[in-house]
């Protein structure tokens, strides 16, 4: 499959023709980043690499491309031949996807020409911001429901059908452990998972009878949604009777509820299936959950074992986007590369230029300590105290003595246009993140005002930033 390079904004190819007309087309070096952890929370999950390597590396201009283009009358002939033959070529530095995250480190390295850079913004910050949003989302509600199941069940919430696809492969990556979206489970090889709606309930003569004839043609799957009428009367006491039959056959239901107070309805009805010695039926909830509520029943003792998440799973909730940006940080004279800086009133703002490496330190448990960002030219930390300075405050800084490893977190992905890394399953992109997670201190992990992890530059790269600052005072 190919895709149009269309996709993109279009300041980016007014921009690209502009570079044309002007002849200034040097190597530079862009990092994507971000400034704050969305959902209050204390990290991010790095989410879409490899579909988006993929979709550079195929990126082209189609006949029909170029003359819409051409319709637009603000292309020059020689520019709408550029992109006819238009294919990336250049080198692509990225964290391992499934990576956990923090504020200001480049979490990917784009070296290219200017006219290549400028063209792939759009796309880089469209699937990155996507995905690593909602695979944060997954990954906070995951690790909120405890040993409990999560399905996504937002194919019907999602913001259109390649929203809805994305967001699929991506609230797997982050702990899903199911979907609801059967498009999904076959191009991503995903669990697919479902019960049946109140429709079904109501299209039969009777609760009992709808309830007998769904577990007749799904014997091995059976959720049995017990809140159509009522919760506590027909519908627990008919979901009993079924559950009786089929343990009789050696098999298992599941009831869901989809209303009601999840806290006090899971209580009882755990009484009700365990007096009717069913004590191994699953007990499934959904109706507009979120890692707070699901956080909070947990914490309040409720009895639940599945939990279907679908708003805000696959929209991302209250935090309307993940805020990663693109910058330049160096570009090419002299066949030197020149550090460049993004200067602004507003601290958080003012980039860190130069070619960048970012190091995690490790204790000797294996968790993560800090982060490190360096300059590329700079020796990897080794054996000794470091000093860490902060990224808008220099005069704050730290040094740490008892780390016992260092690991780099920017590698080579894609180098001529070409993807280095085979496509890695989505079971262990899935398995990546919960070992990159049980690296993390509990405490960075709370739902709630979790504990900020620290981001610190090197001395080099904390004095090439306050030399270029001084410069532009």
């Amino acid at each position: 499959m190919k895709y149009s390079g269309l996709f993109t904004d279009l300041y980016e190819l007014t921009m690209m023709q502009g570079y044309m007309l002007q002849n200034t087309n040097e190597e530079v070096v862009f990092d994507m980043f971000f400034r704050k952890q969305p959902f209050s929370g204390g990290y991010s999950i790095f989410t879409g690499l490899e579909d988006l390597l993929d979709r550079i590396e195929k990126m082209f201009f189609s006949s029909d491309d170029i003359e819409y283009l051409r319709s637009i009358k603000i292309f020059k002939e020689e520019f709408l031949i550029y992109l006819k033959d238009f294919k990336f070529s250049g080198s692509i530095y990225a964290m391992d996807e499934g990576s956990v995250i923090f504020p200001g480190e480049p979490l990917l390295r784009i070296h290219s020409t200017l006219m290549e850079a400028q063209l792939i913004e759009s796309l880089i910050l469209n699937t990155i911001n996507f995905q690593t949003l909602i695979a944060t989302k997954a990954a906070r509600v995951s690790y909120a429901t405890g040993e409990g199941t999560l399905l996504e069940f937002g194919l019907r919430r999602a913001q259109g059908f390649d929203g809805a696809m994305s967001a699929s492969r991506a609230a797997f990556i982050g702990g899903a452990d199911a979907t609801s979206n059967t498009l999904a489970g076959k191009v991503y090889g995903i669990p697919v998972r479902g019960s049946m709606a109140h429709s079904w309930i109501m299209a039969f003569d009777s609760e009992l009878l709808a309830f007998r004839k769904f577990t007749e043609i799904y014997p091995d799957c059976t959720i049995l949604l017990i809140d159509t009428f009522d919760t506590l009367g027909s519908g627990i006491e008919n979901a009993i009777i079924i559950g009786l039959e089929q343990k009789k056959r050696g098999k298992s239901i599941s009831v869901r509820l989809d209303s009601g107070d999840l806290f006090y309805l899971s209580r009882k009805i755990r009484k009700r299936l365990d007096d009717a010695g069913l004590e191994d039926v699953k007990i499934v909830v959904s109706n507009d959950l979120n890692e707070e509520i699901i956080h909070q029943l947990n914490t309040d003792g409720a009895k639940i074992d599945m939990w279907g998440v679908g708003t805000h799973l696959v929209t991302g909730g209250t935090e309307a986007a993940f805020g990663g940006v693109y910058k330049l940080a160096a570009k090419e004279i002299n066949n030197n590369f020149i550090p460049t800086i993004k200067v602004s009133n507003n601290a958080i703002k003012t980039t860190n230029p130069g070619i960048k490496q970012v190091y995690r330190f490790y204790d000797k448990n294996g968790k993560a300590m800090a982060d490190l960002v360096a300059l590329e030219e700079e020796s990897k930390p080794k054996d000794r105290p470091y000093t860490f300075y902060h990224p808008m405050y220099f005069h704050d800084k730290f040094t740490l003595t008892n780390y016992v490893s260092v690991k780099p977190m920017l590698s080579l992905k894609m180098e001529n246009g070409k993807c280095l890394d085979k496509p890695i399953s989505i079971l262990d992109l899935q398995k990546k993140v919960k070992t990159n997670l049980s690296d993390l201190g509990i405490s960075y992990k709370r739902i709630i005002n979790p504990h900020i992890y620290k981001v610190s530059l090197s001395e080099k790269l904390k004095s090439l930033k306050a030399e270029l600052l001084d410069e532009y005072k």
